[in-house]
C-alpha cells in the first residue's frame, strides 16, 4: 500500500471515529446529520486536500455506507425500529380511528334518542341499530344509515330503538 493510501485510510478512520463520538453524544442524529457534520469537519478538509476527485467521491460513498451500517447496528436491538412493531402500531392506530368514528356515531344517535325520547317513525333516517315496532314487537336491524320502513309484520309506523351495544 502506498504512503498516500495509508494516509487517506488514516484520515478516513478518524472520520469514522468522529461519527461514533458524535452519535455517542446525541443518539438522535440521523445519517444525514452525521454525514453533514463529518463532511464539514477539519479532518474531511485534510482528506479533501490530499485526495483527487475520484478518491474523494469514493470516500464520500464509503462514508454514507459506513454511517448507515453503523446506525443499523446501533438500532438493531431497539424494537421501535422493528418493521413488525411499526406495522402493529399502524394497525392499532387504524383500529382506534375506527372506534373513534363509531363512538362519534353512537354519541350522535344517543343525543337523537334523548331528543326523540327513543321513538321513531317510518320515513325518518336512522343510523345503525335495532328498531322495534311498538305494536307487534318485530325487530329490524339497521346496519347502515337509511330510511326506516313501515313494519313488515303489521304496517305500523312507530318504533322504539334498542340501545347500541359496544
Amino acid at each position: 500500500m502506498s504512503d498516500k493510501s495509508t494516509a487517506l485510510l488514516g484520515l478516513y478512520q478518524k472520520l469514522i471515529d468522529q461519527v461514533k463520538a458524535q452519535y455517542a453524544e446525541d443518539p438522535e442524529l440521523t445519517t444525514k446529520d452525521l454525514l453533514a457534520s463529518v463532511t464539514s469537519s477539519s479532518e474531511f478538509l485534510k482528506l479533501k486536500q490530499s485526495a483527487d476527485e475520484d478518491e474523494l467521491a469514493l470516500v464520500e460513498h464509503f462514508l454514507k455506507r459506513d454511517i448507515i451500517s453503523f446506525l443499523s447496528e446501533q438500532h438493531a436491538d431497539d424494537v421501535s425500529y422493528s418493521p413488525t412493531l411499526l406495522t402493529m402500531e399502524s394497525t392499532l392506530w387504524h383500529w382506534l380511528s375506527e372506534i373513534t368514528d363509531r363512538s362519534q356515531v353512537e354519541w350522535h344517535e344517543l343525543a337523537r334518542d334523548l331528543k326523540t325520547e327513543g321513538h321513531y317513525h317510518s320515513g325518518e333516517i336512522i343510523n345503525q341499530g335495532k328498531v322495534i315496532c311498538t305494536r307487534c314487537g318485530h325487530a329490524m336491524d339497521i346496519e347502515f344509515p337509511g330510511v326506516i320502513p313501515d313494519c313488515p309484520q303489521c304496517d305500523n309506523d312507530e318504533f322504539t330503538r334498542e340501545a347500541l351495544a359496544p
